[in-house]
């Protein structure tokens, strides 16, 4: 390996040793983003954003197949929407950033900028809505939100950020709750087969939910410093917003009702997650499914060869586009192909293809894994089948072994000395039981500043007391620090 390409992966701190400060070098390394002259706001940069562009894609498709349609709304709020509806007021009044002066003039009413659209989508909600006949009402919104964080960390926590944001009305109970579900279903199963980061499914305690919610539903995913980091949520809204905008509708025996609302979203953060839970101190590892690139060809050998080497390289670039495999020819000559390989490797391509002289003479190619370093060598006539079987092996090896981390790090505590212990010496999550008593909630957030992530659909064990107080427990709740 040549000087600088040792010092180009020196320049990554080991995950080890800081594990923020890895997460800063690869994100700023693989040019994912930059820090922007605003406090907490960041510039994602071309790689990031075409990550996000492809998850837009896929969840896009998925609301539309399910009967949403996508609108744009305002990015200023006036208060008195805020004012309406005084448990969402008082979730988002510390966040929120407020216009109070325009051209020149002191505005007559303050207008907030848009930290979530609940309010006005009500409002808008309020005068569309007027029979049953024009419910159900699915919509989206793809859009950016401002909340002014105390502290920040790049796509994690930033405050400025964009994401989807669904909101839908309905005639009943019965079809919001369906609707709630159901997407937090899709954000699911998302996660899980496109992004290869496995989830766990539940519910937020009264304290957690959204403000403004009846419940709220969650997706949680552990990152590999044991954090866990809410994913994706699902809100079912009741009557409350439809009460506080009088959204109202004649049912077909003529009675005036109002409405059952619902809320979901899913931000950039989900970024964040792919680089805390596949990546390692080389830098990126992309799930195939999500990578803008999945293969990168690296021509090597002395300048005598190269003009035959270019040359089939080329054709392979030809061929694995023909096979819609997304793939880049790097037959730069004035970069060793050591640098290339660590510049590959940073930014996480899934499979490296190596083409070189005696490999002309041999009639192959050397595939390399992102994902294990593994090398693998293949017939020239070969390559794209096996390409396409790699491409499938290591979308799943990522996510069975995100899993098996998952697994190996939850645990169950019977009591509070035992939550603490886990928490301050294997971090991850932590199983327990709750009486539903929020002071027993808030008490293991003061004894390891864990907090309550979820109350799972499906628990792994159902324990008989509260972790804190010892009586019957309500529910088993996880537990772990977060990001």
């Amino acid at each position: 390996m040549a000087k600088q390409d040792k010092q180009f992966v020196k320049e990554i701190t080991p995950q080890s040793e800081d594990f923020s400060r890895w997460y800063i070098d690869v994100l700023q390394k693989a040019e994912w983003m930059d820090y922007a002259p605003v406090r907490g706001c960041i510039v994602i940069r071309p790689d990031a954003y075409e990550i996000w562009e492809r998850c837009q894609r896929e969840l896009d498709r998925e609301f539309k197949r399910t009967g949403h349609r996508n609108a744009y709304f305002p990015l200023f709020i006036p208060e008195s929407f805020f004012e309406k509806e005084k448990e969402h007021v008082e979730g988002f009044n510390p966040e929120l950033p407020w216009v109070t002066e325009a051209g020149g003039d002191i505005l007559e009413e303050r207008l907030a900028v848009r930290p979530t659209s609940e309010t006005m989508f009500g409002h808008m909600y309020a005068q569309w809505i007027q029979s049953y006949r024009d419910l159900p009402l699915l919509l989206n919104q793809w859009a950016n939100v401002v909340r002014w964080e105390k502290r920040t960390l790049p796509f994690l926590r930033t405050s400025e950020f964009l994401w989807q944001e669904g909101h839908t009305a309905h005639a009943t109970e019965e079809e919001a709750r369906e609707e709630t579900m159901r997407m937090l279903g899709i954000y699911a199963d998302f996660v899980e087969s496109f992004l290869a980061i496995p989830v766990i499914r539940g519910q937020k305690t009264p304290s957690e939910k959204f403000a403004g919610a009846v419940e709220t539903y969650t997706i949680e995913s552990l990152m590999k410093d044991g954090r866990a980091l809410q994913t994706a949520t699902s809100h079912y809204l009741g009557q409350n917003f439809a009460k506080s905008f009088e959204i109202q509708y004649l049912d077909k025996d003529n009675q005036l009702k109002y409405v059952y609302t619902t809320s979901w979203g899913m931000s950039t953060r989900i970024l964040g997650a792919i680089v805390m839970v596949h990546g390692d101190d080389r830098g990126l590892v992309l799930p195939p499914k999500l990578s803008p690139t999945q293969v990168v060809i690296v021509p090597i050998g002395p300048a005598k060869a190269r003009e035959a080497v270019v040359a089939k390289a080329r054709e392979l670039f030809d061929a694995l586009k023909r096979a819609d495999i997304r793939v880049h020819l790097d037959d730069r000559d004035d970069v060793s192909p050591g640098w290339k390989f660590n510049e590959y490797e940073l930014r996480g391509v899934p499979i490296r293809l190596e083409l070189g002289p005696r490999d002309l003479e041999a009639s192959q190619a050397v595939l390399a894994r992102r994902d294990t370093g593994e090398k693998i060598t293949v017939p020239l006539d070969a390559v794209i089948e096996r390409v396409q079987a790699l491409l499938s092996d290591i979308q799943r090896d990522l996510f069975e072994a995100a899993k098996r981390r998952l697994e190996e790090n939850s645990h169950v505590a019977e009591t509070l000395d035992q939550l603490v212990e886990i928490i301050q010496t294997k971090r991850g999550f932590v199983l327990a039981g709750w009486c539903g008593d929020d002071a027993c909630e808030r008490a293991v957030k003061d004894a390891c500043t864990a907090t309550s992530r979820c109350i799972p659909f499906d628990p792994p064990a159902r324990p008989s007391t509260c972790v804190t107080c010892g009586k019957p427990a309500k529910h088993a709740v996880w537990f772990a620090k977060s990001y």
